[in-house]
């Protein structure tokens, strides 16, 4: 009697890892708040042949994003910050120009859809935020978080907030509001607002557990290249600085869109909350907001048919995009290769964390892994 034919996720995954793609992944579904998949798969660390475990903990750069979102509109709701309200009200000295020299008024909103003209060092090798020495939140710098919004402020925007969208260090700056505007470390807020409600024991700005820490890798032939400090990846027109030990130094700054580690499980709860709702982290409505288009809809994010509402690119329209999930859908990742969707209209969330920069995130594994994913739930 034949083998039966694998999984069509397993088969993805067993794919990139025998491509030498990735090194290892945890891969977690949930539908209508049950879970319908989940494994670790390959190694956390390939030169000390230790496998893959699901409650690894993974260094989750971007999915920062969202998290300290949810910390910044859970501020709104209680009437401590305020969308349409100037950042300056709580970071008196952040004031960038616009690109013809003239002041800006950058707003709490436009910075949580990151349509307030700000960048990221790693768009553009050798370009003016890599000449200013300005940090994306991943590498290890000898200076704290306001001198790195000083050198922010001082660089021209790359546009008049509210007429563009660009992915930026939007959520680095929210990080610094909602401290200037609580008294407190953005750690101690994530950890009260978001964190701590949910449970999520092993998402914070340092390892909770080191032992459990994937080791993390670049993209490389034949194989994934194991990642070092100041190791510097091709990406787009520029590249991403990464400083892996990062993660162990306290000392650092807490990056509101890169700092946080956690594990698969952490990133899955929280998504289910938004997904149903925001319990018991937000109101329904408020997450009802995040989750619409707030940009023009002539601007795209992640490509055509993307927008972009707060903490994350909303789909409008799933033909345009040449993507199986349904319009609506939220979705983004992390450069340390990751990539996570919720599909509201299918009651599906899906979360992928690799230790593969940058294929976990925006290579053929993640568009293979969402077409298994409708294929499993079409066959149930």
């Amino acid at each position: 009697m034949p083998d039966k034919a694998p999984a069509p996720i397993d088969r993805v995954i067993d794919s990139a890892l025998a491509d030498r793609r990735l090194v290892g992944a945890v891969v977690m579904v949930a539908q209508d708040g049950r879970p319908l998949y989940s494994r670790a798969a390959g190694l956390a660390d390939r030169e000390a042949a230790v496998p893959m475990r699901e409650d690894a903990v993974f260094r989750l750069a971007s999915i920062t994003k969202p998290i300290v979102s949810a910390v910044v509109m859970r501020l709104i709701e209680t009437g401590v910050l305020m969308l349409d309200a100037p950042v300056t009200r709580w970071l008196p000295d952040f004031r960038p120009r616009r690109p013809d020299g003239t002041q800006a008024v950058i707003t709490i909103a436009q910075l949580l859809s990151h349509t307030a003209g700000l960048g990221y060092a790693l768009q553009e090798t050798g370009g003016l935020y890599q000449r200013m020495g300005i940090s994306d939140g991943l590498d290890l710098v000898d200076f704290d978080l306001d001198e790195n919004l000083r050198r922010l402020a001082e660089a021209p925007l790359f546009y008049a907030p509210g007429t563009g969208w660009r992915y930026s260090l939007a959520l680095d700056v929210l990080g610094a509001v909602v401290t200037a505007a609580t008294g407190k470390t953005l750690a101690a807020v994530v950890r009260e607002l978001v964190t701590g409600p949910l449970g999520l024991a092993d998402t914070d700005f340092v390892a909770v557990d080191p032992a459990r820490l994937v080791t993390p890798y670049a993209d490389g032939q034949p194989a994934p290249v194991r990642m070092t400090d100041g190791m510097a990846v091709p990406i787009w027109e520029g590249h991403v600085t990464f400083a892996p030990s990062r993660i162990h130094h306290r000392e650092a700054y807490q990056s509101g869109g890169a700092g946080l580690a956690g594990t698969a499980g952490d990133v899955l709860r929280f998504l289910e909350a938004i997904r149903t709702g925001g319990g018991p982290i937000l109101a329904p409505g408020t997450v009802a907001t995040m989750l619409s288009d707030q940009i023009d809809p002539a601007l795209e994010t992640r490509g055509p048919g993307w927008g972009f509402g707060y903490g994350w690119a909303v789909l409008r329209d799933p033909v345009a995009a040449g993507v199986p999930q349904s319009r609506g859908t939220i979705a983004w990742g992390g450069v340390y290769g990751h990539s996570w969707f919720v599909d509201p209209a299918k009651r599906l969330s899906v979360v992928a964390l690799t230790n593969g920069a940058f294929e976990g995130m925006n290579g053929p594994f993640t568009q293979q892994l969402a077409a298994a994913v409708y294929e499993t739930i079409g066959a149930r």
